[in-house]
């Protein structure tokens, strides 16, 4: 799905320049769950950035879907992002004026998406995630874990080839950082490609593979035993 060859992201101002990405390789297959670790400041949700096109990179090849997006236009990464990606945030960022089932379909408004599909495809992706019971309620009136729930089903919703996930469990208890581990793991065994970054080693391990970084590089990749 996609290739990193060579990817670096330096950061500068007038007196400090930051290396963020130091030549990394990295290859990501259609259908991987892949766990991102490492220190605070070691990388992570740069790479993330990057590999989500919110960020470009300074050099280095980035190959999505067989085709070179390092050096394209920020309108034509947003393009890209739009039609292959969705975001699931540590932070939910749901709308608090709007209802469960309008913030799910919120994600399909700049998408070229009938109103009935756009139900259809809302009424389906909570009956996946669970959520359907709360379609009218409001994001206050929901636990965290509910919450994040309603984030998953709109990064879900316009039925992205690729699922990043920043930190999804970092604002939830144990218990409802679980249930959406198990959740995201479900996703993954349905077909959903998954890349996210956690501090928690016992969350990493429902990923299919784990990525630790440090300083900027990759430093080892292990892969869960079957």
């Amino acid at each position: 799905m996609l290739k990193m060859r060579n990817l670096s992201r330096v950061y500068r101002t007038d007196t400090v320049e930051t290396t963020a990405i130091d030549s990394i390789d990295l290859d990501i297959d259609q259908g991987e769950f892949v766990a991102i670790m490492g220190p605070s400041g070691c990388g992570k949700s740069t790479l993330l950035n990057l590999i989500g096109m919110l960020d470009s990179p300074s050099s280095g090849s980035y190959i999505f879907n067989g085709a070179e997006v390092a050096g394209l236009s920020e309108a034509r990464l947003s393009d890209v992002r739009k039609s292959n990606i969705g975001f699931i945030f540590q932070s939910f960022n749901l709308v608090d004026e709007l209802s469960v089932r309008e913030n799910i379909e919120l994600a399909l408004l700049y998408h070229d998406v009938s109103a009935g599909e756009r139900r259809r495809r809302t009424d389906a992706v909570m009956d996946r995630v669970g959520i359907a019971h709360r379609a009218k309620h409001r994001p206050s009136q929901l636990s965290g874990g509910q919450q994040q729930r309603v984030a998953v089903a709109r990064a879900l919703v316009a039925e992205p080839k690729l699922i990043l996930a920043d930190e999804p469990t970092g604002n939830l208890d144990t218990q409802h950082g679980e249930e959406v581990m198990k959740m995201i793991q479900q996703l993954n065994a349905e077909g959903s490609t998954i890349v996210m970054v956690t501090h928690s080693p016992a969350h990493a391990d429902y990923a299919t593979r784990v990525v630790n970084m440090l300083d900027g590089r990759i430093l080892q990749e292990r892969r869960r035993a079957a």
